[in-house]
């Protein structure tokens, strides 16, 4: 028997368990990140829509809140239906992140911030002092 054959053969003496154990905690501890930032971003949005008057639950139903998040920037409905256009989406969401930012006071990078990471920038706006100064889109 060569040498090749007798390594891989060897390495086929074990089960698997340990790697499929380490794989399991590794897909838990990354899971529990997600939802932790699922649950800070949902948190910032319910603080932003209150800010702007409009009711915090609308941040947990989805569409409504990007119903209630175009009304806060001041655009019109029916860009939802671009939000379901593939790569016109990104457009649309830049655009609406930084309406938002302005919404608040805030600048284009504040926006962009929004955008890129909003497992920051969307508690910051909701918890910080921000105050909403209306809808950017209208002015």
């Amino acid at each position: 028997m060569d040498l090749f054959r007798f390594a891989m053969l060897a390495q086929d003496d074990f089960s698997g368990d340990a790697g499929a154990a380490a794989a399991g905690g590794i897909a838990l501890v990354i899971l529990l990140v997600e939802l932790a930032l699922f649950v800070l971003i949902i948190a910032g949005l319910w603080k932003i829509f209150t800010k702007a008057g409009k009711p915090g639950w609308a941040a947990i139903i989805p569409i409504y809140n990007l119903i209630v998040l175009l009304e806060i920037v001041g655009r019109p409905l029916w860009w939802i239906i671009l939000m379901l256009i593939p790569c016109v989406n990104i457009v649309i969401g830049v655009i609406v992140y930084i309406d938002l930012a302005k919404s608040f006071g805030k600048d284009v990078a504040w926006g962009i911030g929004l955008l890129l990471l909003p497992f920051i920038f969307v508690p910051l706006l909701g918890f910080g002092d921000a105050k909403y100064v209306g809808p950017a889109a209208k002015s």
